[in-house]
């Protein structure tokens, strides 16, 4: 079983915000897939190549976005090799990603919440840049993109779906030799 998790807040309010491309990511090819709330998140359940799929966006508030994905990992008995989460980067450049399956936090509060509930870092990351401001950080990262910023961020979606794709039968070391530096 593979959980594959896009983080963001919940709520309108943050529709659209940089720190919610995880989830913005995940619906560009889930939109059809329904979704119900479970264990703090809202969860769809797929099957996908013959292996049991979960897409998860945990509605917990990205700094506790863990709680969430704990839950389902304890629940399911997903080995957090089995699990990928989709989030904002800051220090990556808007238009451009890189997957990474280990390491620490790297300031990201709800990368950190993960680490700490799974009590492991050992989990394959799609870091998806959205760039960064030199003013105020949490501004920046609750507002929204403008309409050339999410044309840019949009124009890979395809490419994050064949990541995610990839992931069900591909270990993260395939992944990151196969897409790092596209």
């Amino acid at each position: 079983m593979k959980m594959i998790v896009g983080l963001g807040n919940p709520g309108k309010e943050y529709d659209y915000t940089r720190h919610n491309t995880g989830f913005l990511v995940i619906d560009s090819f889930v939109s059809n897939f329904k979704f119900e709330k479970k264990f703090n998140a809202m969860v769809s359940v797929k099957t996908i190549n013959g292996e049991k799929v979960l897409f998860v966006k945990p509605q917990t508030f990205m700094n506790n976005s863990g709680e969430a994905v704990g839950k389902i990992a304890s629940y399911y008995h997903i080995s957090s090799f089995d699990i990928m989460v989709v989030h904002d980067d800051m220090d990556i450049e808007l238009g451009h990603f890189k997957i990474k399956d280990h390491g620490r936090s790297g300031g990201h509060n709800g990368i950190k919440s993960i680490i700490d509930s799974l009590g492991t870092d050992n989990f394959v990351r799609l870091k998806v840049g959205i760039g960064h401001s030199l003013d105020d950080t949490i501004s920046y990262v609750l507002g929204r993109f403008s309409k050339p910023e999410f044309e840019k961020l949009s124009s890979n979606f395809k490419t994050y779906e064949e990541i995610v794709n990839s992931f069900f039968s591909n270990d993260s070391s395939y992944l990151m030799n196969r897409f790092n530096g596209l």
